[in-house]
């Protein structure tokens, strides 16, 4: 892999952890914001979706769909049925929910679930960039 590929990627891995560190304060901190929670959620697991497509080389058009970029996986990456459903549940996180006509109301279990979503994906991430990430969360 050429070094600035790798630079690349861990670029997108930086921003994608950005996102899901913003999910957990939020998670903390302010359980009212259920709608901003779920957005970084969505967008964490876009960018380390899209993170192993520029790896796999990959071409995509600019889009928020998980179930496009997902489809784009399909042929390289073995993606288990459960999170594979659990990513395009967060599917409507990413455009609907940052207008206010779309309100979000998640209970503390569901909310834990959404993270792990995250997490699990980052993991599967993890297992296939071919290089070492830290373990940040």
């Amino acid at each position: 892999m050429k070094e600035n590929n790798e630079e690349r990627l861990k670029e997108w891995i930086e921003k994608a952890d950005h996102d899901l560190g913003t999910a957990i304060i939020i998670f903390q901190y302010i359980n009212e914001y259920s709608d901003t929670l779920a957005f970084h959620c969505q967008q964490a697991v876009e960018k380390y979706i899209k993170c192993l497509l520029e790896n796999l080389s990959i071409s995509y058009k600019k889009s928020h769909d998980l179930r496009y970029l997902l489809a784009l996986l399909d042929d390289f990456i073995q993606i288990d049925n459960t999170l594979y459903e659990k990513i395009l549940m967060l599917n409507a996180f990413g455009v609907e929910v940052r207008y206010p006509d779309f309100k979000i109301e998640m209970t503390g279990e569901e909310r834990i679930e959404v993270i792990n979503t995250v997490k699990d994906v980052r993991s599967l991430l993890k297992k296939h960039i071919g290089f070492e990430i830290e373990d940040s969360f």
